[in-house]
């Protein structure tokens, strides 16, 4: 009778197999087949159990988060003259500014942040992230004036990072042939929140007649979305090696740095990012330049603002799953040429409904950059790191989200809302001839 073979007995068998097939090719091995087949390789890595539960888990709460905050996009423009901002220029740059603090604030802590999720966990890392946004986000609700505005949303960017760390959490948990897949879900939580937020929170605005109300409602389902990370979420971490303890953040930085390809795709995030927002803070304003001022004018900003949203929803998850078939870059490469191509009608059109439809057309191709980007950066590094690497290159996300809409504002007021959309276009353009020279389509096997 045989029986399994254990730790002891396995050289032995396995010794006693390799003798038998080199004297006697010929012949069936049974016992070295009966060893494979029992035996799991203690060498292979193993791939994460319950991914699929973790993965649905953070799509769903990567929409709650995204959804809620995404209510002040229409709103925060609107809301400047109560503060008592007055111009139509000063608006233009206020909006600027002000959307733009947090990522920039938060482009400097998201290294350190991204570093303490690689030792304690990742799962920490967005309770800390969540309770951070509900409290100062229903502080900006309180604002009196743009300076208590303004220094709530700069303060919040140094507690901010929760996509960041649900990228690095989900890209830790499921095995590395579905990396594209789980991202481009992941994206997909994120698009459909920002689809459903800008709508919602106008709407609020509308019905309640108070610019105020979508911040502490932000707020409250920033909160709820906690209480969801804290009971749902199961994280397999396990702490790392003491010296992987000792190294900081400026290792992270020489990682980043010492590899052509994360450099490069550093780069990518930041254009990308800084070409996307540079149109955010003017959205609304351009929607009152095409209709004037009706009493629906933050329902039909959020539209403008969500269609994006909706695009991105139809095309993210495909585009994610094609990347794990085609190649990350193909796909980098489709999705910047299309975004740049569609960037371009905006600058010329005249009515309300031709622009959503343009936005629309944008939106079925920037949905797919981050995700392919993401998935390219952490299959090029091992997992213990991975928190490390991501937490660095959102920073050049939030440098993106940052610079961006400084730029959109500063450039709508000097020379014009129209401008603004030239520059998007250029900048998607130069992103693309970027990709093509400089990132390499991953050939080796995935990190492990």
């Amino acid at each position: 009778m045989l029986f399994p073979p254990t730790r002891q007995t396995l050289p032995r068998l396995s010794a006693r197999c390799q003798t038998a097939v080199r004297c006697f090719p010929f012949i069936p091995d049974p016992l070295a087949y009966r060893v494979m087949s029992q035996t799991p390789d203690i060498h292979a890595s193993p791939e994460p159990t319950g991914w699929q539960r973790t993965l649905w888990a953070m799509v769903g709460i990567q929409f709650v988060m995204t959804a809620s905050i995404s209510f002040l996009s229409p709103i925060i423009p609107l809301m400047l003259p109560e503060l008592g901002v007055r111009s139509t220029e000063a608006v233009d740059l206020w909006a600027g500014i002000i959307t733009g603090a947090t990522s920039f604030v938060a482009a400097f802590a998201s290294p350190i942040w991204g570093r303490v999720a690689d030792r304690y966990g990742r799962k920490l890392a967005l309770l800390r992230s969540s309770l951070a946004i509900g409290i100062f986000t229903a502080l900006m609700g309180l604002a009196h004036n743009v300076w208590q505005f303004f220094g709530a949303r700069a303060i919040m960017g140094a507690f901010a990072g929760f996509s960041s760390a649900a990228i690095a959490l989900v890209a830790s948990q499921v095995p590395e042939r579905r990396l594209g897949y789980a991202l481009g879900w992941l994206s997909t939580g994120q698009l459909v929140g920002s689809l459903v937020g800008p709508v919602l929170g106008g709407f609020l605005a509308d019905i309640s007649g108070s610019y105020r109300v979508p911040f502490f409602c932000t707020g409250a389902l920033t909160l709820a979305a906690l209480a969801l990370v804290w009971a749902v979420v199961h994280e397999d971490f396990t702490p790392p090696r003491s010296t992987m303890r000792q190294k900081s953040v400026l290792s992270g930085l020489r990682l980043l740095t010492g590899s052509s390809g994360l450099l490069a795709l550093f780069l990518v995030l930041l254009m990308a990012q800084f070409s996307v927002r540079t149109v955010q803070p003017v959205v609304t304003l351009f929607v009152q330049a095409l209709i004037g001022s009706p009493p629906q004018i933050a329902t039909l900003s959020g539209i403008a603002f969500s269609v994006t949203g909706l695009a991105d929803l139809v095309s993210s998850p495909f585009l994610g799953k094609r990347s794990d078939v085609i190649g990350y870059r193909r796909v980098l490469l489709i999705c910047l040429l299309g975004a740049t191509l569609t960037s371009a009608p905006q600058i010329f059109v005249g009515s309300y409904w031709a622009f959503v439809a343009e936005r629309f057309a944008v939106g079925l191709f920037i949905g797919g950059i981050l995700p392919t980007a993401n998935a390219l950066i952490g299959r090029s590094v091992s997992r213990e790191n991975r928190g490390t690497i991501y937490g660095m290159t959102a920073s050049a996300t939030f440098l993106g989200n940052s610079l961006g809409p400084l730029t959109g504002g500063g450039i709508a007021a000097t020379l014009g809302i129209r401008y603004v959309f030239v520059v998007t276009t250029i900048l998607l353009a130069a992103n693309l001839i970027w990709v093509w020279f400089t990132v390499a389509e991953l050939r080796d096997d995935p990190a492990r």
